[in-house]
Parts: C-alpha cells; sequence; structure tokens
C-alpha cells in the first residue's frame, strides 16, 4: 500500500507506539489543556535533518544518559517501514561534543523522500522523515519561514503548524533559535511550565548547550525537526543580543572575553544543529548556498557575525550612510557577487536571499529614523548589494527575512523616490518576504501601538503587507512561472493550539520585481511515498 507524506504525518506517531524502543513525540493537538507529553530516555531531544542537497543530507540526534562514549547505529530508507534500506551505519559520539550526533549522508537521489532512526543503549528513536533537494527540471518547491522563538514568552504553536504541513519541501529557520536571558527576562510570567535553563543568562560552552537542550524538549519543535529538513542561520539571541563583529549590546566588559563567549556559541550551534560543519573551530561561518535544480539558488547570509560593524545611532545620518561600514564584510561581499553572478550565468529563475534584519528601506536617504540594526543602517552596503542586482542583470531577487517579530512584504526600489511606482513596481529590484516570530512578542505593544501600526504605510509606498502584533510563518512557492507566499497566524501563544487562520497572501509574477495580491491561499500539494 502506498503512503502519502499526508498519511505519514498523521500515522506515524501512532505506528511507532507498537515498537518498545521507540521515544514518542507527539504534535499539540486542538486541546489546549492536554499539553504533549514530552519525549524521555535516550532520545529525549528527537532527531533532525537539514542543509540538503541533491545527493545528500544531515542528519541529527542526541544520546541521554551515556557518562562516556557511546556508540551509536544509524539507519537510512526510501519507505517509512524501512523495507528498502538506502544506508546505515556506526558512530561514535561523546561528551567533547555533547553526546550529539551529526551524519553527513551522501549519494542520495534528487527530489526523494527519506526516512531514518537510530539506535543507542538499547532504545531505537523516533523516525524522522527528509528530503533532498531537486536536481535540474524542478516544477516547484515549497519553502516554511520562522523565527525568533521565545521558549518563556509562549508555546510554540507555530511549529506544530509547521510540523502538520505536508506540502513543506525545505524550512528555513531565519534567526533567533532561542534567546540568551535570564529567567524572568523577556518572558511572560504567567507560563509558570517555561521556565529556562540554565536559569542564569548564557555565556559559557555549557551555558549555551544547556539552553539549546531546553529548546529541544518542546514537543512542537522536535516535531517540526521530525517532518521537514531544515536550513538554519543564526541571528543575534544565538550569541547575545545585537551581536556585531567584535561584541554586543548584551555583552559587558564585567563578562569577559567576547570572543571566548561567540566561540562558545558557535561550538554549541554546530554541535546541537542539523548544519554543515565548515570544519573551522574560530571562523564561524554560516553563510553557504544550496542549489534547487535550475528552478532557484538559495543564497544564505550571516548579517551579524562575518563582518557586520558596530551599529550607529539611528539619528546618526553620517554613520548611517558612511561607505566604511559594512554589514556583511568585504569577504562576504564579494562571495555574494560570484553567488548571483553563476546563478544568472546559469540560467537559475529565481535568486533567493536567506538572511536575519529588514532588507528595504524604511527611510529616505539622507535621514534619520528607520532601525539602525536592519539594513537601513548599513545603508552603502545595501546599495552594493543592489549594484550586484544591476550589474548582474538577476531576474528574479527575493530577500527572505526573521528578525523583526511582525509580518511584512515589500517591493524593493533602491530609494523610496518617485522614481518607483507601487502599481506597477517600475523601479523594483526585487521583492522581500518577512516572516512573524514564533512567539517572540510584538513590536507594536503599547498604548501608542495601534497608531504607529497605522502610519507606517503613509511613508513606505514599497510596502504590500504589514501585521505587526500576530505570530505565525510563511509558506513560500516556487515554479518557474511566479512565486506566492502566503502568510499563516496562529491566534494565541499564552495557550496551547492547533489552531491558525490565513492572514495574507502576494504573488510575484517571474520577472515583475513586484508583489501583488493573490487570489486565493495556495492549495494543498500531496505526493505518494513508498510504503
Amino acid at each position: 500500500m502506498s503512503m502519502t507524506r499526508r498519511r505519514f504525518l498523521s500515522r506515524s506517531g501512532a505506528a511507532l507506539t507498537a515498537a518498545p524502543l521507540v521515544d514518542l513525540v507527539r504534535p499539540s493537538g486542538g486541546d489546549a489543556a492536554q499539553a504533549p507529553a514530552r519525549a524521555g530516555g535516550v532520545f529525549r531531544h528527537g532527531v533532525a535533518s537539514g542543509d540538503p542537497r541533491a545527493d545528500r543530507v544531515i542528519l541529527w540526534t542526541r544520546i541521554s544518559g551515556a557518562p562516556g562514549e557511546v556508540m551509536v547505529r544509524w539507519t537510512l530508507s526510501s519507505t517509512p517501514a524501512f523495507t528498502r534500506i538506502v544506508a546505515r551505519g556506526e558512530t561514535a559520539t561523546g561528551p567533547a561534543r555533547d553526546h550529539t550526533v551529526k551524519l553527513d549522508v551522501p549519494g542520495l537521489t534528487p527530489a526523494t523522500t527519506y526516512y531514518y532512526r537510530f539506535e543507542a543503549l538499547g532504545a531505537r528513536s523516533v523516525v524522522g522523515r527528509t528530503r533532498t533537494l531537486p536536481a535540474a527540471g524542478a516544477a516547484r518547491l515549497r519553502l516554511a519561514l520562522a523565527s525568533c522563538a521565545n521558549y518563556p514568552h509562549g508555546y510554540f504553536n507555530v511549529y506544530g503548524r509547521i510540523a502538520a504541513r505536508s506540502d513543506v519541501d525545505l524550512v528555513l529557520h531565519l534567526g533567533d533559535y532561542f534567546y540568551e536571558y535570564e529567567q524572568g527576562r523577556y518572558a511572560d510570567a504567567a507560563l509558570t511550565d517555561r521556565a529556562v535553563d540554565p536559569p542564569h543568562e548564557i555565556q559559557a560552552l555549557d551555558d549555551y548547550r544547556r539552553r539549546y537542550a531546553l529548546y529541544r524538549t518542546d514537543p512542537d519543535l522536535q516535531e517540526a525537526h521530525r517532518q521537514h529538513p531544515f536550513v538554519v542561520v543564526w541571528d543575534d539571541h544565538e550569541i547575545a543580543n545585537n551581536t556585531w563583529r567584535d561584541g554586543a549590546d548584551n555583552h559587558q566588559a564585567a563578562e569577559g572575553d567576547f570572543h571566548r563567549r561567540r566561540d562558545a556559541a558557535y561550538q554549541a550551534f554546530l554541535e546541537w544543529l542539523p548544519v554543515r560543519d565548515t570544519g573551522s573551530a574560530r571562523q564561524p561561518l554560516i553563510y553557504r548556498s544550496f542549489a534547487i535544480g535550475d528552478l532557484a539558488d538559495l543564497v544564505m547570509l550571516d548579517t551579524r557575525l562575518a563582518g557586520r560593524d558596530v551599529q550607529v545611532e539611528r539619528t546618526d545620518v553620517l554613520g548611517i550612510e558612511d561607505p566604511r561600514r559594512s554589514i556583511l564584510g568585504p569577504a562576504q561581499e564579494h562571495w555574494l557577487a560570484g553567488e548571483l553572478h553563476e546563478s544568472v550565468r546559469a540560467s537559475t529563475r529565481w535568486q533567493i536571499l536567506g538572511q536575519q534584519v529588514m532588507f528595504a528601506p524604511q527611510t529616505p536617504a539622507d535621514s534619520p529614523g528607520g532601525n539602525p540594526d536592519s539594513w537601513d543602517g548599513y545603508r552603502i552596503s545595501r546599495s552594493r548589494v543592489y549594484d550586484m542586482v544591476e550589474r548582474f542583470q538577476v531576474p528574479n531577487l527575493v530577500v527572505v527575512t526573521g528578525d523583526v517579530h511582525s509580518a511584512w512584504a515589500y517591493d524593493l526600489p533602491r530609494q523610496i523616490t518617485d522614481k518607483y511606482d507601487p502599481a506597477s513596481g517600475r523601479g523594483s529590484l526585487g521583492v522581500e518576504i518577512v516572516c512573524p516570530a514564533v512567539s517572540s512578542p510584538s513590536p507594536y505593544q503599547g498604548s501608542d501601538g495601534e497608531a504607529r501600526l497605522a502610519e507606517t504605510p503613509k511613508t513606505r509606498p514599497h510596502l504590500k503587507f504589514l501585521d505587526g502584533r500576530s505570530r505565525g510563518y510563511v509558506v513560500v512557492e516556487l515554479t518557474r512561472d511566479r512565486l506566492q507566499a502566503d502568510w499563516w497566524m496562529v491566534p494565541a501563544v499564552n495557550v496551547r493550539s492547533d489552531q491558525q487562520r490565513f492572514a495574507k497572501g502576494l504573488v510575484s509574477e517571474a520577472g515583475s520585481r513586484h508583489l501583488s495580491d493573490a487570489a486565493a491561499p495556495m492549495a494543498p500539494v500531496t505526493g505518494a511515498d513508498p510504503a
């Protein structure tokens, strides 16, 4: 009997209960009072996959309860019942890498769904599902966008909704996978079951490891990782608030050397997330690219650590316009130029920049305002990216963004002037899709929140959508002819819920570099997987 991806989503948890060595993780259900049980035992942090390519993928798990080195068996199958084994092997882990396991499995078939599991210490893990990227000739791809998951500020209902989707090929996590703060700071005090570990602000390697471990006990996050491969980049809170190349706002001199703290955060990031290692212990590099056949190139940037200069005040126009200041750094800018040039030379249809902070202009040139932590604080850096787009004639630039705890969509003119036409998109060089937070609070709180929301579109003619209050995620579909982005919002994060609502759909026709309203949300896409 064939099994669709949807049926794997709905039946995999129930099917696994028959196996006595399986740690079961269930997605949250409709009854908010019935919180899903956390996994325990050897595989209490679940399984995950990530950084897929057409011929390989990273598989991940962690072993709990082992004081020293332990051997771990792994199996990859083309069927959920493991009737057709594709690859298997054994590897060791231990305290030096916090008992995490990460494998790069090569020799796979493009655009194919695989299933995997681990065994250690007499226990067997839950079954994970992953998928390789397509090679040439791909007709469509669906991405889910997520960012800003604050454990003590709410439940991860958004991850639960992403996990439940059978039509997602890849999840892009665009930063702030966790927050570094101490217990009680930046938290909802009413959520007494969402205390952080360790309870102090995290600074050392063991602190960062424990914070990842806490987040990965969340059942909705576990289920999202189990169901879909992830591509992850950090923003600032994976290290400290408002991080830049050589420091952070939330790092004081009394807390020791910043680079030691940065290196600890980097090591834990590599251990706990299914990302492909760079091989460098002292150069924290996460910018990398993924070819999605000739349909799209996914170029993931680092706007935090690789080359960012310290941000200036929003009133410092000279600093904001200083050509010596960079958000990417020279090496990454050079690399990005090469990626865009090669993408165009290969006649790839879409060029997607996955990154952390808002790219679109928020204020006119030579004026204060905007958010200096975003590309608006590094305007000449942004101009150099626009120069690349024009020089290489990039046909379909799409910037996907996190960070701001709210939902936005923009056309991307160089500047907010009358050279840009909001109706036709004339003067736009691309589009930007900004996903809301998983659980972090809205920036439009307070008594003036509604007034600020109402005023914002009046000064931003290139703004196509704004929801400043809701938490949620975005699904982006790419075809040869068009892109569609659908925003889905959850009703609350202070209770567990499986509810969501469609908030907005926007379309960009290939070659238009412009967003317009979609007629309806995208229809589900299902495909049959073998038994």
